[in-house]
């Protein structure tokens, strides 16, 4: 209760300020109602009034507090003009003081404090206090700049400890920030290590197969026991390969990206099947295959179909009403792909480099091949890849 107290007025400080404002004409009759009633210097409602109208200026405070400085300064005719001292006034000039003191730069500050202050003084001098006229002016002027003093100086060292506070937690922040940004750092070349380690054991069990293999293909005829031991020696190893492949995968995803997908990865046979659900997305569209496809291996028949989902998910979201037209065409040395639409092409805006032209250009790149993307002369847009393929040796060898 008490916390939502403190944060609901650290929200509206006027409203906090004005409730301050009453407790100060609180304290004013209190102190009225305390003293002998044959020495009240004026009646009860005009302690009320002066009261209030002297502490006034702390309902500002906060949200304008050079103002609040000026009004209360105002009041000082009051002792001068109609022989009116509220205790009010003094405890005004006391919050205005620290709250300029803790809550201002230091030169503010002592500006403050000297206007509220000096004048304060000057007025000591000009009309004694009557209650207590053996003490004189002197020991009002004296009292007056003292709790100035003190008001301030209280002030300054909320003010410091403020700044101090703030200080820390910025440092701790940083030191925060740092740490984590050190700890993902080592994290990460932790996991460039390990997958550099895993790579290097890949790449060999590898080239073991392939040595394995090409013994196997000598000696079948002429050693047949020789040539099982050696498959069972490739068997093993491609399971052993496929271990460390998992790992290195498992080491190169990150704890955002989701875990893979154990289904078969799509390939060309899957191109008809996404020429079919853009149409019924609404874009009719047109598919040619030249060529015959021959045996791809499954990262190029990957990237094949990763490219013609991508242009035909950018021609379904930007091209409006249009058509689209995909031609896939297979050589010995190559498989070409040119998706084109007959949109409004590009906007403005869209000429920026997306996250699907990167993938389409990483893929691409991967297997040596050309990627050209751009709009087309007479509208519409076009994207055409081209990934060389190797040509299967003769005999049953490899590429």
């Amino acid at each position: 209760m008490g916390t939502d107290l403190r944060e609901w007025l650290r929200r509206r400080p006027l409203a906090g300020d004005t409730l301050l404002v009453a407790g100060l004409v609180l304290a004013e009759v209190l102190f009225t109602l305390l003293t002998p009633r044959e020495f009240w210097p004026r009646s009860l409602p005009a302690a009320l009034g002066w009261g209030a109208l002297c502490a006034a200026p702390v309902a500002l405070r906060r949200v304008a507090p050079w103002p609040a400085v000026l009004v209360a300064l105002a009041t000082l005719a009051l002792p001068l003009t109609l022989d009116v001292a509220p205790t009010t006034q003094g405890l005004t000039f006391v919050v205005l003081t620290y709250t300029m003191a803790a809550y201002r730069p230091v030169r503010p500050a002592v500006v403050a404090a000297a206007v509220l202050w000096l004048p304060a003084a000057a007025v000591a001098v000009l009309m004694p206090s009557e209650a207590v006229p053996q003490i004189g002016s002197a020991y009002l002027v004296a009292n007056n700049l003292l709790v100035g003093v003190v008001s301030f100086s209280v002030g300054r060292t909320v003010h410091a400890r403020r700044s101090s506070t703030e200080a820390l937690l910025e440092r701790a922040r940083v030191a925060e920030a740092t740490q984590r940004a050190l700890a993902e750092q080592a994290v990460a070349d932790e996991r460039r290590r390990i997958a550099r380690e895993l790579h290097d054991v890949v790449a060999h069990h590898v080239s073991v197969m392939g040595v394995l293999a090409t013994g196997v293909r000598r000696v079948l005829r002429r050693d047949p026991d020789a040539a099982d031991e050696a498959i069972g020696t490739i068997e093993e190893t491609s399971r052993a390969t496929l271990r460390e492949l998992r790992r290195l995968l498992d080491v190169l995803r990150t704890e955002a990206e989701p875990a893979a997908d154990l289904a078969p990865q799509p390939g060309i046979a899957g191109i008809e099947t996404l020429a079919e659900q853009v149409r019924e997305a609404g874009l009719p569209v047109t598919l040619t295959v030249a060529g015959t496809p021959g045996a791809l291996e499954e990262g190029e028949a990957l990237t094949v179909y990763r490219i013609v989902q991508e242009a035909l998910t950018n021609a379904l979201k930007h091209a409006g009403t249009a058509t689209a037209q995909v031609r896939v065409s297979f050589s010995v040395d190559a498989v070409e792909v040119e998706v084109t639409d007959t949109g409004r092409g590009p906007s403005p805006d869209t000429h920026r480099v997306g996250h699907g032209l990167v993938g389409m250009r990483e893929r691409v790149g991967l297997y040596g091949g050309v990627l050209r993307t751009g709009a087309r002369p007479g509208g519409g847009y076009r994207v055409y890849a081209r990934i060389p393929v190797e040509p299967l040796v003769d005999g049953g060898g490899s590429r």
